[in-house]
């Protein structure tokens, strides 16, 4: 137990220095870690625009004229809100438009039938989640002095609700098997998933799942391997930077932390 607890502190010290080194980058690496999806879909809507808008227009029986619109809107949408995520300026408002974009898409896609990628979208709702609590954040700071509702915030709710829908994710990749690896796995990240969404030490657990995500997103979503006329290719393409995504909202935890409505922070008044 002596030797456990060892290793647990050393762990502990190394993540956090590693935190202190990289404090002043590590948000600015989320935020494009967590629009990497929405600017490579923005990207292919312009590169494979009619196999889009005919895919619309005969799902749906909308017409060439509403197919086209979608493809549009898509395109702007998704492309726009990347660059105000980017360039800091009206990040509220782009990150709503985002919201948008994902409702729209799991309707158009039928996602909303597909639990897998439903939970995948709602996770990546989540990141957005983080983002406009860490946009509300910087919005106060520009009128240091000014009385606040303090951390009762909305703020605290939105990292709250933005850490549980995280944590979606790692549902989608638990393999219910009897083999050994994959009973450690899920009992492992089984773990880490709850210690994010109660909020308890949660920086290094959010840390050792980005870590573990990263790993299985390069190893099972390798679409460079694959040549790009096949639709393996896309599919995987399209995996690879939702699961980017994803790590971007971890990110995002690490370098902001639980917010109020945690056990971390109730530990303080303690």
């Amino acid at each position: 137990m002596g030797l456990l607890g060892c290793c647990w502190f050393s762990i502990q010290e190394r993540a956090e220095h590693f935190l202190r080194v990289t404090k002043q980058y590590l948000p600015h690496l989320a935020r494009l870690c967590l629009i990497s999806t929405f600017l490579e879909d923005g990207i292919r809507m312009w590169l494979q625009w009619n196999e889009q808008r005919d895919y619309i227009e005969a799902t749906w029986n909308c017409g060439y004229f509403l197919a086209t619109c979608f493809v549009l809107l898509n395109l702007i949408g998704q492309l726009g809100g990347c660059v105000l995520i980017l360039s800091r300026n009206f990040v509220q408002y782009a990150c709503f438009g985002l919201f948008g974009i994902i409702a729209l898409q799991t309707v158009a896609y039928s996602i909303l039938w597909d639990l897998k990628f439903l939970m995948r979208n709602l996770a990546l709702g989540g990141g957005l989640l983080l983002l406009l609590a860490e946009s509300r954040s910087e919005g106060k700071s520009m009128f240091a002095g000014v009385p606040s509702m303090g951390e009762s915030s909305p703020k605290q709710y939105m990292q709250l609700g933005g850490r549980v829908l995280l944590v979606l994710m790692f549902m989608t990749l638990l393999h219910f098997d009897s083999s050994f690896f994959s009973i450690l796995q899920n009992i492992v990240g089984t773990a880490l998933i709850i210690l994010v969404a109660i909020g308890f030490k949660t920086k290094l657990a959010a840390l050792t799942l980005v870590v573990w995500l990263l790993a299985i997103n390069v190893y099972f979503n390798a679409f460079w391997t694959i040549p790009a006329y096949k639709p393996m290719h896309d599919f995987l393409k399209y995996d690879f930077f939702q699961t980017t995504s994803v790590i971007g909202g971890l990110l995002l935890v690490v370098a902001l932390g639980p917010g109020g409505v945690s056990m971390d922070e109730k530990k303080k008044e303690w």
